[in-house]
């Protein structure tokens, strides 16, 4: 039997519309699809009723299903002649661990392919107003995993050297970091970066819920305690923060805004959302 291609895909942000043309062929001529938790229903939503789609992220409720099962299963879907698409959500190279699983794939001898999709450390910024980079405000972007503790002795992250280039007007995005914002935001200050430099937090983007809230680094943990922000969301830290503010009243999609920010004394600078 011939061995099955596996691809390697990416949802995007969540917004059926922002899927690739390729990956939408691919995943109405697949076999069988596995896809992570953070792929949109409305993507997972569109895929033909004679595909088998399966779940294979980590649920509300806690439960998760190990790395070395899915690695197992792409093989084992792939040596049974079967067309497989790996699902993730953004872009399948960007924090969604879609190289160990290229690896894995090669060591077995099955043929992959990678489809990149549109990743929310930049969706996210984008649709909130707030472009990643921008000729006078920010010429560098660093994207990092908020998961990590920053202050274990053995981080991978260099939170001074991240530091430095907030520091010097340099953008840094923060995905999968609403749990350690505070210890985040901590580092940040202790590193030297300014407490009055400009913070977002986008949640849930590109989606009808999507929200934004905006602060200081000083004041971002309160702000997004008084809104109560939720998983998934991406913290967006520089300077180039500020321009939302100047193109938020003409600002289209799920984050339209038909009135100004909203201002409260914990120092939430602004609550936007599309209802």
């Amino acid at each position: 039997m011939t061995t099955g291609t596996v691809y390697l895909v990416g949802a995007g942000p969540g917004d059926p519309e922002l899927v690739t043309v390729k990956a939408r062929r691919l995943l109405d001529s697949a076999d069988v699809v596995l896809h992570d938790s953070l792929v949109g229903d409305g993507v997972v939503d569109t895929i033909p009723d004679d595909v088998r789609v399966e779940n294979v992220g980590k649920r509300a409720n806690g439960d998760r299903t190990p790395q070395a099962e899915i690695n197992d299963r792409l093989i084992r879907e792939a040596k049974a002649g079967r067309e497989v698409v790996r699902l993730k959500g953004g872009d399948p190279t960007i924090f969604a661990r879609g190289g160990e699983e290229a690896e894995h794939l090669a060591r077995h001898n099955v043929p992959f392919e990678v489809v990149p999709g549109i990743t929310s450390a930049v969706a996210a910024p984008g649709v909130a107003g707030i472009p990643a980079t921008h000729r006078d405000h920010a010429s560098a972007l660093a994207v990092v995993t908020g998961h990590e503790d920053p202050t274990k002795a053995d981080s991978a992250l260099d939170w001074g050297a991240l530091s430095d280039l907030v520091s010097a007007g340099g953008t840094l995005v923060i995905l999968m970091g609403v749990g350690r914002l505070p210890d985040n935001a901590a580092a940040l200050r202790a590193a030297g970066v300014d407490p009055t430099t400009p913070v977002a937090m986008v949640e849930r983007a590109t989606l009808p819920d999507e929200r934004v809230v905006t602060g200081t680094l000083d004041t971002i943990v309160d702000v997004a305690d008084a809104a109560a922000v939720e998983p998934p969301a991406v913290t967006v830290v520089g300077d180039v923060v500020g321009v939302r503010e100047t193109v938020a009243r003409c600002l289209g999609g799920s984050d339209a805004m038909a009135e100004a920010p909203l201002t409260a004394a914990n120092g939430v600078v602004g609550v936007t959302d599309s209802d």
